[in-house]
């Protein structure tokens, strides 16, 4: 007969904290909510199929096509709605008996490509191409040079603009100006024309990633605007936007600055119309 505690009560008590906590799925989900993001947004931004990330959001890996693109994707998907990859990393590896071995030879994340691999380039057909042009450049400009030469008007090639630091010339006598009208650029926002929408988009204080869409639904630009750059997009009628994290971007509009109090990590969707800068 044995005094004291029975063997029996000596076992470990069981450990809640690992039934309170979410799965990666539920993790996962709750992060995009969080943030505002739909199933869509977070697909178009991470280049990872919607039904993969219902999937992964499901807690089911096996559409990922194996454990090294689920933890690819598990990741992606973790940085864009601010979470850290690691605990879930790490929990995924618990989950099934620890880490992979890498997979040679294979690339790691395909949903991340935006366009499929091609074969490795023909060095020897391109070095060929590339003199071919060169020597049918160098062939146009002394041709060309010798037409200016001659008092003849020289042509313009299609899609070329002309030089900025060239002096305008008196008209022809045709009555018409050729003087064709700039692209819009990240230096034209000051001089924005009245009859279009002008929307310059700068990423001031960190990256967003950024949608732009014209007035019949066009898509103008979908991709991560790095800290420090700019895009500008004009249309005749209308700007649609959609910024991933606001509170880095800084808008001008119509050749005005927008003053706004975007929040850190919020989401917003825009229409900016011609005229004074409004929201629509």
């Amino acid at each position: 007969m044995s005094i004291g505690n029975s063997p029996e009560d000596e076992r470990p008590f069981e450990d809640d904290a690992q039934e309170a906590r979410p799965t990666i799925g539920r993790a996962l989900q709750q992060a995009r909510i969080d943030a505002g993001l739909t199933v869509d947004d977070v697909s178009t931004a991470t280049r990872v199929r919607i039904a993969i990330v219902h999937a992964i959001e499901a807690d089911d890996f096996a559409a990922c096509g194996g454990d090294v693109y689920a933890r690819g994707h598990i990741r992606t998907l973790a940085r864009f709605v601010h979470l850290d990859p690691a605990p879930l990393l790490a929990q995924y590896d618990a989950e099934r008996g620890g880490r992979p071995a890498p997979t040679p030879a294979a690339p790691l994340f395909e949903a991340e490509r935006i366009r499929p691999e091609k074969r490795g380039p023909n060095w020897t057909a391109a070095m060929v191409a590339a003199i071919v042009v060169v020597i049918g450049f160098v062939g146009f400009t002394v041709v060309r040079g010798g037409d200016s030469d001659s008092g003849s008007e020289a042509p313009v090639a299609e899609g070329a603009k002309p030089s900025a630091t060239k002096s305008a010339s008196p008209t022809s006598g045709k009555g018409r100006d050729t003087e064709p009208k700039p692209d819009p650029t990240e230096s034209a926002i000051a001089a924005a024309p009245q009859d279009k929408v002008t929307v310059q988009v700068s990423a001031v204080d960190g990256r967003s990633w950024i949608s732009a869409k014209d007035h019949s639904g066009r898509l103008l630009f979908d991709g991560l605007l790095k800290q420090g750059e700019s895009k500008t997009f004009q249309d005749n009628s209308k700007i649609n936007l959609v910024l991933g994290d606001a509170g880095v971007i800084q808008l001008h509009v119509n050749g005005k600055k927008i003053q706004d109090d975007f929040q850190p990590g919020s989401v917003e969707r825009l229409t900016y119309t011609k005229g004074d800068p409004q929201v629509g």
